[in-house]
């Protein structure tokens, strides 16, 4: 598969709703959270990658892939992790937002249709932390907005990424209609009340 080059723009296009301005309002008050709950994405990711070089190891191409992303969301994890060292965070684990697991229990049974909603499922992640960069970069102080401003680039590239797998998997048929399913429970996750602030959380309560 040839990898086409995204923007910020049209990662943002595809998602349903753009974040609440009470998120960024929270963001900024709590900035310390937003780095490490972005820390433990950038590790999530990179383990949701090595999960499917495990699980699907006879779609080389996507292997491939995966294998270097995984490598460069454990990059970004450094990166944050250095923000934070920097600026004296005392880094702790935080509970998992309801965001992920939101859209993963809508996953259907199933070989190929679980790995294809998975491949959507990860699209809209890097779509909504792209778009989530681009609205923190005018709000913060230069340090972090010039990194989040840096991170625009790869997380549109890994959005495309995720979102052409998908499609190549179902070459025969479209899956306009599964893409349009977890765009509406994604909207719905960002737009309703959420009892925790995290990068992915939805409307503070």
């Amino acid at each position: 598969m040839v990898e086409k080059v995204a923007s910020a723009a049209e990662a943002t296009a595809f998602l349903g709703c753009k974040t609440p301005k009470l998120w960024l309002e929270q963001a900024l008050i709590q900035q310390d959270i937003l780095l490490i709950d972005h820390a433990q994405c950038e590790k999530k990711a990179a383990s949701t990658a090595l999960a499917m070089i495990n699980r699907y190891s006879n779609y080389h191409d996507m292997v491939m892939r995966m294998s270097k992303l995984a490598r460069e969301e454990l990059r970004h994890f450094e990166q944050v992790s250095g923000i934070i060292r920097k600026r004296g965070i005392q880094y702790g684990a935080l509970s998992a937002s309801r965001y992920a697991e939101g859209l993963r229990q809508h996953i259907r049974a199933g070989r190929i249709e679980c790995l294809v909603d998975t491949l959507i499922i990860g699209a809209f992640i890097e779509a909504r932390s792209c778009e989530r960069f681009a609205a923190l970069v005018p709000l913060l102080d230069v340090e972090l907005a010039k990194f989040y401003q840096g991170l625009l680039a790869s997380e549109a590239r890994h959005f495309l990424m995720y979102l052409q797998f998908a499609k190549s998997i179902c070459a025969d048929e479209s899956i306009d209609a599964h893409i349009e399913r977890f765009r509406n429970i994604e909207r719905d996750l960002i737009e309703t009340p959420d009892e925790q602030f995290r990068f992915h959380s939805g409307v503070p309560a």
